[in-house]
């Protein structure tokens, strides 16, 4: 039996000013909703749908509270991250189709 995955995800708008930290246990299907405007709210508010970074974790507790972490950073902490994982902020999504 394949075990679960959880992923902790940072997306930013298509000029970077915005960074936005969420959990879902489907990545793929995450950023569908995104790219298609069917998540509501805030990213839909400020137009978010480019992946910059994620990590994966076996258990939700820990994405969460990985989420959590990432969500009380200051904006240049979240920036040196993404950084590090992805130097040129390109769309890690682009390429995905409907999951």
């Amino acid at each position: 039996m394949a075990l679960k995955k959880y992923y902790v995800y940072l997306i930013t708008n298509k000029i970077n000013t915005v960074i936005y930290a969420g959990v879902t246990n489907n990545l793929e299907r995450r950023m569908y909703e995104y790219k298609n405007g069917l998540a509501k709210g805030f990213s839909s508010r400020y137009r978010i749908n480019k992946l910059v970074y994620y990590e994966e974790f076996d258990y939700i507790e820990d994405a969460i509270n990985r989420e959590k972490q990432l969500k009380n950073w200051h904006r240049q902490w979240k920036i040196n991250l993404i950084n590090e994982f992805n130097p040129r902020w390109r769309n890690i999504s682009e390429d995905w189709q409907r999951p």
